[in-house]
């Protein structure tokens, strides 16, 4: 897996886990990726520092910090929280909720056996993982409850 710092023409800056180069460059020109802030699907790769091992000490101990990690501390946590709320809610109007059956249908779906839909449920790490490794495009997205309490 290989995780991309993304942006959309707004300058939303989140990132994507992909397979390889090639899994983001057929799914970006698919429009399958959507910004969680604005909903575009015009997602381009962001300008990323590579991270160079030095043997030698630098003058300056803080590290550079990275640009998701900037745009993450710059980013108020409630308008995370918010970003997050509504990628629940796209997934929850527009996605199957298949529970605990998620990985079998996933198969399924993946081997033809089924129409083809999105689907969202539950699934242990262990089977995600397997699901990676059969090339059954899945997706682990942090869910947040509807209201903080």
């Amino acid at each position: 897996m290989i995780v991309f710092d993304l942006t959309c023409p707004q300058s939303h800056l989140f990132e994507g886990w992909f397979r390889d180069s090639v899994a983001f460059e057929a799914q970006a020109s698919a429009g399958e990726i959507v910004c969680p802030n604005c909903g575009s699907t015009d997602i381009s790769k962001a300008l990323a520092a590579p991270n160079l091992a030095n043997s030698r000490k630098a003058a300056d101990p803080t590290p550079t910090p990275t640009p998701r990690k900037a745009a993450m501390e710059a980013t108020n946590a409630s308008e995370v929280r918010q970003a997050l709320r509504n990628l629940r809610k796209t997934i929850e109007d527009n996605f199957d909720y298949v529970g605990e059956t998620f990985a079998e249908e996933a198969r399924r779906i993946h081997y033809g056996e089924v129409d083809q839909r999105n689907i969202y449920g539950e699934t242990s790490d262990e089977e995600a993982e397997a699901l990676l490794d059969e090339g059954v495009e899945v997706c682990r997205v942090p869910w947040v409850r509807r209201e903080d309490s």
